[in-house]
């Protein structure tokens, strides 16, 4: 079982929103920018990997029980989306890495 706090720390993943949801479990990986797309696809527990950062992208993490949403190559949502996410115990990472270079990265930490 592997869990966010692993992730953040064997990725070296910037945490943007609380602490108080790292534990929760990893099932497997989801990559997508549509959001109705993943709306329809994500799984609960997954690490959902995007680049989109409006507002909505908290609530479909909440439609779906991903397990948390990881920006990619950089991409910052502003304190909105950040607050919205601590309000629904969406937990929110961040990174400069591509998503295929964390999609890889992934695959070796994560055994599904």
């Amino acid at each position: 079982m592997v869990v966010i706090s692993e992730l953040i720390k064997n990725l070296d993943l910037n945490l943007l929103t609380d602490e108080d949801y790292e534990d929760k479990e990893i099932t497997g990986v989801y990559i997508g920018d549509l959001l109705s797309w993943v709306m329809g696809k994500a799984q609960p527990g997954n690490v959902w990997i995007t680049i989109m950062s409006n507002i909505n992208i908290v609530a479909v993490a909440s439609l779906t029980d991903v397990a948390c949403i990881l920006l990619t190559e950089g991409v910052v949502p502003d304190e909105n989306v950040i607050k919205k996410a601590n309000l629904q115990g969406v937990v929110v990472l961040a990174s400069q890495k591509t998503s295929y270079e964390l999609a890889k990265e992934l695959h070796t930490v994560i055994e599904l």
